[in-house]
């Protein structure tokens, strides 16, 4: 009730605008429906929205798919499809499409629906009310309702991944789940710590959070409903090398923009 009537209020302000960032691969088959489910969930609690979709170089028709997903979007909803030339990574795609948000609160979602929509009033409302600038969705922390798990080896993975990337990069201990794709941002916060990232990669939230600590702000989790996507287009095998050598030079760039601030 309380987080009802703390949206309501903020509705009736005039200031709620939100920007849903939906980075895609080869998501032709699902891309129409993330389409469909953002802006129902938008139009459905009288948000002004804007829903950017950034195709990051698939050969499947993704970008066309989610053109024609919503021929005439809701009032107050805007649809904006964004084509990288070739594929770069998730990071950079996420990346491209916060530069072009021009929400007072800005999200990012995974394609696939893992995640209702509704579950962004949670995030929303702390941000609104002051207990932090970024709110960070979380399949870890109690609360959680998980309809389908991730396979066995895809945990162990995710498990050593966030005991390595903790004590190699200094993150608070207390985040259950860094590399959930469902986070929203306050607006200037997020377009701040995007347009500084420089990591294209799958651990481009890795690089988000140390900037996000540097700057002074407040990150907080909230509980998700989620289900594991059984056609997901991360790979394990290609992460499991490529992520060390992003650390490292998420590490190099925050050293050396420091020692420039230092000098």
């Amino acid at each position: 009730m309380a987080l009802s009537i703390g949206l309501m209020a903020w509705q009736e302000q005039g200031t709620m605008d939100l920007s849903i960032v939906i980075p895609a691969y080869e998501e032709m088959g699902k891309i129409a429906r993330d389409v469909r489910e953002s802006a129902e969930f938008l139009a459905s609690h009288g948000l002004t929205g804007q829903i950017i979709v950034v195709d990051d170089g698939s050969r499947d028709g993704t970008a066309e798919v989610a053109r024609s997903a919503l021929p005439q979007p809701p009032d107050r909803v805007s649809v904006q499809v964004i084509r990288h030339a070739q594929n770069r990574g998730k990071g950079a795609a996420v990346r491209t499409g916060v530069q072009h948000a021009t929400g007072d609160f800005v999200m990012f979602a995974d394609s696939g629906s893992c995640v209702p929509y509704e579950d962004t009033l949670r995030g929303l409302e702390l941000i609104k009310s002051g207990q932090c600038e970024i709110a960070h969705g979380s399949r870890k922390m109690v609360g959680c309702q998980i309809k389908h798990r991730q396979p066995f080896h895809r945990r162990v993975c995710g498990n050593f991944f966030r005991w390595f990337v903790k004590r190699l990069m200094g993150l608070p201990m207390e985040l259950t789940d860094t590399q959930c794709g469902f986070k929203i941002y306050r607006g200037d916060v997020a377009r701040r710590l995007y347009s500084r990232a420089v990591t294209d990669g799958s651990v481009f939230d890795i690089e988000v959070i140390m900037r996000a600590r540097e700057a002074g702000y407040r990150i907080r989790e909230f509980p998700l409903r989620w289900a594991c996507d059984p056609d997901s287009r991360h790979s394990i095998i290609t992460s499991l090398w490529r992520f060390p050598r992003e650390l490292w030079a998420i590490r190099r760039a925050l050293r050396r923009e420091g020692g420039a601030r230092n000098g």
